[in-house]
């Protein structure tokens, strides 16, 4: 299974770039990172398994480090990973008082 994600700072129209991401499973942390200039971070293409995952972005620490103050100290992602095999691309679109997702390609 491969994982991938791409935050967007919906504020400045601009990619969040150095954002602290986790992956994990039932059974705790799988994979971490930190999102590339780009706003992209890949973090794993190990199998875990079917199941719940969760990508925790630490939304809080980014954006004091930028100076800047978010309702969000951390956002969440759960999502369903039910073949293994495939590639799951989770987006974040972030601003200080919201946040949307969805399944990418």
């Amino acid at each position: 299974m491969s994982v991938s994600t791409h935050v967007l700072d919906a504020v400045l129209g601009r990619p969040a770039a150095g954002m602290a991401v986790q992956l994990l499973d039932a059974h705790g942390l799988v994979a971490e990172g930190t999102t590339d200039d780009d706003g992209r971070c890949r973090l794993t293409e190990q199998p875990t398994g079917t199941g719940p995952h969760r990508l925790v972005f630490g939304t809080g620490a980014w954006a004091a480090e930028q100076g800047r103050e978010t309702f969000w100290p951390e956002v969440v992602l759960t999502f369903a990973v039910h073949e293994p095999a495939e590639h799951h691309h989770v987006p974040l679109l972030l601003s200080p008082f919201a946040y949307s997702t969805y399944r990418g390609s």
